[in-house]
């Protein structure tokens, strides 16, 4: 309800204001760092923080040179080749292996169905530093230590969970007689899978692998343990230049990413919606 009923007493009315006001309290705690961010990566100047021009609005104390340092600085652009390079591939593995793991552990007659689903998702819950150090000693025993292919495979590893997660509460709505039903009329179990059972649960496919690739892209710990220079990240770089440079354009290219999130949850926002409509869980 957006608004009391008449008859509320005196408790349920001061909670319901004072619920509000915690709620708008933790917002601003949470947003107030991305704001404070946002315009100080127009500094005309290479401070961290508001110089007397900007606190005037004065034309001169902002400017793009952040941004034009990013877009044209060799370092900089090499982190962001990295990271593209990186991202979609680690998102494309994720995206594979935890759809098939989703729909596996679907299944009712799977056994340690829970005991599989914990460990799967355990990425999310170890602390990401044990994990790195797990990841570093296994790859260098095999050889994957400070290569592409070893921080994909990390990536991945990390970004499994997602998908898990959001196609198995995709699956709870889906009608297996829907699968029985093309099964029925001649369909293989691949054809039954891409024809039948992917457009329905396409949604929560697309909002895992949109997750996976955040993780992977903002990923800084586990590309510091398992990659090498060769490998260094936007993330990687951003954290070089905070703890070497004190670079500003560390807050250009924050706005960017966060401007990019935006973009992206607005497109996770959208598809849930589409997908509660396909299972009849939305009447618009």
């Amino acid at each position: 309800m957006n608004s009391l009923p008449p008859y509320a007493t005196t408790g349920q009315r001061i909670w319901f204001y004072a619920f509000r006001v915690i709620c708008g309290v933790i917002f601003f705690f949470l947003i107030a760092p991305i704001i404070t961010i946002i315009p100080l990566s127009f500094n005309a100047e290479d401070f961290f923080t508001f110089t007397p021009e900007m606190l005037s609005l004065k034309p001169e104390g902002y400017s793009l040179k952040h941004y034009e340092d990013f877009f044209t600085n060799s370092d900089w652009q090499g982190a962001l080749y990295n990271s593209v390079r990186i991202a979609p591939a680690a998102t494309l593995l994720s995206v594979s292996f935890g759809t098939l793991a989703a729909i596996g552990l679907s299944q009712s007659h799977v056994p340690f169905r829970r005991a599989i689903m914990a460990i799967l998702i355990s990425p999310m819950i170890v602390p990401l530093i044990i994990s790195a150090a797990g990841m570093y000693f296994f790859y260098s025993r095999i050889g994957l230590q400070g290569t592409y292919v070893g921080v994909v495979l990390a990536h991945a590893a990390l970004g499994i969970p997602f998908v898990i997660i959001t196609v198995t509460a995709t699956l709870v709505g889906f009608d297996k007689s829907l699968t029985r039903a093309a099964a029925n009329m001649g369909a293989g179990p691949v054809r039954t899978f891409f024809k039948v059972q992917m457009p329905l649960i396409l949604p929560g496919v697309i909002s895992g692998g949109l997750f996976a690739f955040i993780t992977s892209f903002d990923e800084v710990v586990v590309v510091l343990f398992v990659g090498s220079s060769g490998q260094k990240t936007l993330p990687w770089q951003m954290f070089t230049g905070l703890r070497e440079q004190i670079s500003p354009t560390i807050l250009a290219v924050a706005t960017i990413l966060v401007g990019v999130s935006i973009i992206l949850l607005t497109v996770v926002e959208l598809l849930r919606r589409r997908s509660e409509r396909l299972r009849g869980m939305s009447p618009t």
